[in-house]
């Protein structure tokens, strides 16, 4: 449980999601507007017209200093999907799950933060449970992002992930927070 979950209590709630990781899947899928870009930066990733995602991170464990390069080509196209899912949303109040938020410089672009946060360790554990990751991997993606505590203290609210129930109670309870707050 984390981002994720939290991001369908808050679906559950009336509100339009959008996940930036979603919008990946769907940059990289055949005809996908990332193919193009990235096939040429990572020919072997091209795999029957998409980009493979098992083989890109293969091959930026083999040189990371492509990281870059990536995001540079991904990045704009993802702010993109992003934009056409803000002219196209239906509901009063937007979430958007975003990964590298203020990484990014995404949060200049949104009225509140929320931060989805649990305890290091505990973060890591889930992590690590996913069948696709590796310790490795897990530190080579922590080393680019701020810490949780520096998250924590630049968004505007913070969801701690400890129980499903504690998480149901915060969104709602922000969720109508939030709707207090636009309808006064």
């Amino acid at each position: 449980m984390g981002k994720s979950t939290t991001a369908g209590f808050f679906k559950d709630a009336g509100c339009d999601v959008w996940d930036a990781d979603a919008a990946v899947h769907r940059l990289y899928a055949k005809q996908g507007a990332a193919v193009a870009p990235l096939s040429n930066l990572f020919p072997k990733a091209l795999i029957e017209g998409a980009i493979s995602r098992q083989v890109l991170k293969h091959e930026l464990q083999k040189n990371p200093d492509l990281i870059g390069q990536l995001e540079a080509i991904v990045h704009p196209l993802v702010a993109q999907d992003r934009q056409n899912f803000i002219d196209s949303a239906q509901s009063d109040i937007l979430v958007f799950d975003i990964p590298l938020l203020f990484e990014t410089g995404a949060d200049a672009h949104m009225n509140a933060v929320i931060c989805v946060t649990i305890d290091e360790e505990e973060q890591k554990k889930r992590v690590l449970d996913r069948a696709t990751m590796s310790e490795k991997m897990f530190e080579q993606i922590k080393s680019r992002q701020w810490s949780n505590s520096r998250k924590c203290e630049k968004a505007d609210f913070v969801i701690l992930t400890d129980t499903l129930e504690h998480v149901h109670v915060q969104v709602d309870n922000l969720v109508a927070k939030l709707r207090a707050v636009k309808d006064a």
